[in-house]
């Protein structure tokens, strides 16, 4: 009886086996500009995902692309101006800087500063507010001492 959920466990886990892709390449330098642009181009399907992380049907193909375009002898740069001429900066997982990519570029560093400015303005309103309630309160209190007083000295 111990042995029945084993054996369920086991005959479950054999689904669960993924086949790794290797592709082999002649020169080493071929393979390190391989594994360099797989781990550069996004997966346009998965778009958080580089292709070498992805194990969707297009980051295969893009694999596969990208092998037998480097096999054909073309450089790193052309083969990455190949595919922003296919699928646009958007295939880059880091897109280059240039007028079209600035937004992506700049912009993080504007919502950044922007949030620093907001919070700072929130907490000069809170603390002139603060003041502004403790001089009122002060002046509350020196009326209440001052009535106190001059009820005393009748």
């Amino acid at each position: 009886m111990k042995s029945l959920p084993i054996l369920i466990l086991l005959v479950l886990s054999f689904q669960c086996v993924a086949g790794v892709e290797y592709k082999k390449f002649d020169d080493p330098e071929k393979e390190q500009a391989y594994r360099v642009l797989i781990e550069e181009l996004r997966c346009l399907v998965c778009q958080n995902q580089t292709i070498a992380d992805s194990n969707a049907d297009l980051a295969k193909d893009l694999r596969r692309q990208v092998y037998e375009m480097l096999e054909k002898g073309q450089s790193q740069d052309e083969i990455v101006d190949f595919m922003i001429a296919r699928y646009g900066d958007f295939v880059m997982y880091n897109p280059q800087f240039k007028a079209k990519t600035g937004v992506l570029w700049i912009a993080p560093f504007v919502f950044l500063l922007s949030g620093f400015i907001l919070v700072w303005i929130i907490s000069r309103r809170k603390k002139t507010e603060n003041n502004m309630e403790a001089k009122e309160q002060q002046k509350q209190k020196r009326a209440k001492i001052k009535s106190l007083l001059d009820q005393g000295e009748q």
